[in-house]
């Protein structure tokens, strides 16, 4: 008959009778005796009763979960981790920028990218004055703002807005953008034509200095549109506030669509084509070339 041991369960106590040599294998490999499934089951997910450390609620925890600092939930830990590591308070500083004085955080020089520009720029209101008379002498007639654009921003903390600036320099401004679709402001270009703008004034003065003939505010055949030019069989038109407004952008469609039905030769010109630089070769080309041959 095999000899058989007598072991206690790790659990209940209960006595077990196994062979030596299971009780051998148990031994070498660290291994417990269970007179169950059960009481396996147990002592396997035993659970301790503790204390939460921030609220002092009575919670339940399994051994294989303790820790140093146990709490009852998740919101408990993070607020015992708050209260123990608080997070560093950005100090709110004043603008670098002395014309601005708003409260800046995070360690930045200004509040803004525009405020920066400015306080970089550090020109006074004289020079501002000076650096617009000069543009106008060069020009002969008030500058656009396109044209002076390092110091549009400057102007515009100094003075309060770009027309203002223009006034302090004993100019006359241009159109102001709530004038836009409503007023016009008339300029004389070099032949005597009347344009709406200065934008429109460049170009026609643009196209006596290149010897190209050409009519002023033509209507189209068979139409109540007009057209800002005419030069042989084509019409040129100066869309200058594209994307500016709905109701203009609603305008250029149609004429578009207009000549498109009707199989007419149109050349649109955008302030992109005379600002900062005059380039119209590109577009008036043709014209150009029929004046030489």
């Amino acid at each position: 008959m095999a000899k058989i041991c007598k072991v206690y369960c790790k659990t209940c106590g209960k006595p077990i009778y196994r062979q030596p040599n299971r009780i051998n294998e148990n031994n070498k490999f660290g291994y417990n005796f269970y007179c169950s499934k059960s009481c396996e089951n147990k002592a396997k997910t035993k659970s301790l009763v503790l204390i939460c450390a921030q609220c002092g609620k009575i919670f339940k925890k399994f051994l294989k979960e303790f820790s140093k600092n146990n709490y009852c939930s998740r919101s408990c830990a993070v607020t015992a981790n708050n209260k123990k590591f608080p997070k560093r308070k950005a100090i709110a500083n004043s603008c670098s920028n002395l014309l601005c004085g708003n409260l800046v955080k995070n360690g930045n020089k200004y509040c803004s990218k525009k405020c920066g520009l400015v306080a970089r720029q550090k020109l006074s209101e004289e020079e501002i004055v000076l650096s617009i008379r000069t543009e106008a002498e060069k020009l002969g007639r008030t500058p656009a703002k396109r044209e002076l654009k390092k110091i549009v921003e400057r102007c515009r903390w100094l003075f309060g807005s770009w027309n203002k600036a223009l006034a302090s320099a004993g100019l006359e401004p241009n159109r102001s953008h709530s004038q836009r679709m409503y007023k016009r402001t008339n300029t004389i270009a070099a032949d005597g034509h009347k344009c709406d703008s200065i934008s429109e004034a460049i170009i026609d003065n643009w196209l006596s200095e290149q010897r190209i003939p050409h009519d002023k505010s033509v209507f189209y055949p068979n139409s109540r549109y007009k057209a800002d030019w005419k030069v042989g069989d084509a019409f040129i038109e100066y869309f200058g506030l594209a994307k500016d407004s709905p109701r203009y952008d609603r305008s250029i469609q149609k004429k578009k669509e207009f000549c498109r039905m009707n199989d007419i030769k149109l050349i649109e010109i955008y302030p992109q084509d005379i600002y900062p630089d005059i380039n119209l070769d590109d577009k008036l080309k043709l014209l150009i070339d029929c004046q030489e041959v």
